[in-house]
């Protein structure tokens, strides 16, 4: 059926056209899905076990309130057991992953599980949002296209993109955001003509779909915005920008703080969420905002009608409430929170701008919703993305300029604080910098363990040199050995050259022992080193043989890496992976 679809389609800019066109479609129709089953969840578990739980709030009842989240977390056991490391947690690194380092291979389910259990946290109760969820919807209908016609590489990621794009632009009625943000953020900048066409048209066709199911209404409906002094509006906006990057960075390092200490809790991770919503429900007792999205309070606040001291509480509430729910292992993605955390900065900032320049500047609304594109910019790195995503809410071209400012100004300064996004910290902990080439993130993503050998010669290091030449003339193609005392550890490295000064000498051959002619400075690695670290090595040191030991502190061998070993590691995954005909394999001489 594919090769009468190639036939029927001209060329190959047309068929991506239908393809595109298509994820659009469907990843505007899974939007739908989403909001109603999220809709649904609210409606059924929270607003009606709110009701018979807690009714007016009367007497001690508001205390049960912590059991609706919680209800959340149970419910999503199931998922949890049946699909372990698939549903709990923010899943969009691992998404990043499979995207730009894995082939882009994702399974058809992934749309399910995305959308139930993000439902059953949000919908509950629990901080965090359907943004980044719904961008892997979107990403797996995309990958599903990609696999029914059988693409790999460079093509499977702009389907998925286009995917992702749809998903966003439908979720906030925004399609140039949709784009700038699988631009951005799914592809990490790296995109050509026929790529952005593609999201283009994925983007426009998913906002279709949401216009005709909800209307041209914006996610967040904000009043009429104007600069009333530039003189003194501007240099503020910059001003806010630069505490936007700040709260950013401190957003990303507590959102990873939180989440390993979650980790490193001794209990089963079926008991952790239900820990962690009980926690924010704990939260909700006193700041109830911190629930769910929070867009219904974001509005309030759009309106200049925060109060300054529970916007200021919110925004570090919010930033503990997100940690813990994602932490914990709830399900869902950090781009609503981002918005909210952004929206208390801004209309904090703004009322208090007001409070001391009342005449010169606009109402604190104004500086709320520029915070929530600037935050969204500085916390992911993608300040277009948050520049485009607020105008299209707005349809107001004057906000542009405070936005652009305040965005970059935020980004800057986040990414001058901390060289990571919220969506790469789990690279650079693996040691993947995504952003320096293909071919080094994929040598960098495969660990010396899958490559080495385990097939070891070792040699005594009380030997004598006759034992050696003996081991020597048995091996094919090894020239390095590992030299060993009487526990087992390694002491030093001998090969053929540290031994030739005597080969001629019978006496000393007898004599001297392995231990007094091999090498004792040994390099070496760990089965946790990456293949880049290893052809580093081999590189820097001229070595074609490296010994790989358990670890830095027990050095026990436990196997040995040859360079062709290694080269051919890096082959074998290109060719998995299907990065492209443009990525080379890198060829033995």
């Amino acid at each position: 059926m594919q090769e009468w679809l190639k036939k029927l389609i001209p060329g190959e800019s047309g068929l991506m056209v239908v393809i595109a066109t298509f994820i659009g479609l469907a990843a505007g129709f899974g939007n739908i899905l989403f909001r109603t089953t999220e809709e649904f969840v609210h409606n059924f578990i929270f607003e009606q076990g709110h009701q018979l739980l807690i009714g007016d709030g009367a007497g001690l009842r508001f205390l049960l309130l912590p059991l609706l989240p919680m209800i959340g977390m149970v419910l999503l056991i199931p998922l949890s057991y049946f699909f372990p490391g698939e549903v709990n947690g923010y899943g969009f690194s691992k998404f990043l992953r499979k995207v730009n380092l894995e082939g882009g291979h994702i399974r058809f389910r992934t749309i399910f599980l995305k959308i139930l259990g993000t439902s059953l946290t949000i919908g509950t109760g629990g901080s965090a949002g359907v943004e980044g969820p719904i961008a892997q919807v979107g990403g797996a209908i995309g990958s599903q296209v990609g696999q029914f016609f059988r693409v790999t590489g460079d093509r499977m990621k702009v389907y998925i993109a286009a995917g992702c794009a749809g998903g966003i632009a439908a979720m906030f009625n925004a399609p140039i955001a949709g784009v700038f943000f699988a631009s951005e953020i799914v592809l990490m900048g790296s995109y050509g003509s026929t790529s952005f066409s593609a999201l283009v048209i994925s983007s426009a066709m998913a906002t279709v779909v949401s216009r005709a199911f909800y209307g041209t209404t914006p996610a967040f409906p904000i009043p009429d915005y104007n600069l009333v002094n530039p003189m003194v509006e501007v240099p503020l906006y910059l001003l806010m920008g630069v505490v936007v990057g700040v709260v950013a960075v401190l957003h990303i390092k507590f959102f990873y703080g939180v989440r390993d200490r979650f980790d490193s809790l001794g209990m089963s991770p079926y008991v952790k969420p239900i820990l962690g919503a009980f926690l924010v429900g704990c939260i909700a007792l006193v700041f109830p905002q911190v629930m769910g999205n929070g867009y219904h309070y974001i509005e309030k606040v759009l309106h200049g009608e925060g109060i300054v001291a529970v916007m200021l509480a919110l925004v570090f509430l919010k930033i503990l409430a997100t940690a813990i729910t994602l932490g914990s292992g709830g399900a869902g993605g950090v781009f609503a929170p981002s918005l909210f955390i952004g929206a208390m900065i801004g209309g904090t900032f703004g009322a208090v701008a007001q409070y001391f320049l009342p005449e010169y500047v606009a109402n604190p609304g104004a500086y709320a919703a520029v915070g929530i594109g600037a935050f969204l910019g500085a916390v992911t790195h993608s300040p277009l993305t948050g520049i485009f995503l607020l105008f299209e809410m707005t349809g107001n071209y004057l906000i542009i300029i405070p936005i652009m400012l305040a965005s970059i100004i935020g980004t800057i300064v986040s990414t001058r604080l901390y060289h990571d996004s919220i969506d790469t910290v789990d690279f650079t902990r693996e040691g993947i910098d995504v952003h320096e080439g293909r071919e080094t993130a994929i040598m960098k993503s495969i660990k010396v363990g899958r490559a080495m050998s385990e097939d070891v010669d070792f040699i005594s290091e009380k030997a004598n040199i006759d034992d050696l030449l003996k081991i020597f003339s048995m091996t094919v193609d090894s020239f390095y050995f590992p030299v060993i005392d009487e526990t087992g550890m390694m002491t030093g490295i001998v090969s053929l050259q540290d031994v030739k000064t005597i080969l001629h000498d019978e006496e000393m051959r007898l004599s001297a022992t392995v231990g007094s002619v091999c090498a004792r400075d040994v390099v070496h690695l760990t089965p946790e080193d990456n293949l880049y670290t290893a052809m580093t090595l081999f590189t820097v040191k001229g070595f074609e043989e490296i010994p790989v030991v358990e670890s830095a502190e027990s050095k026990w061998v436990v196997g040995m890496l040859k360079r062709r070993e290694a080269i051919a590691a890096y082959n074998r995954e290109v060719l998995k992976r299907g990065i492209s005909e443009k990525t080379a394999a890198i060829r033995l001489k």
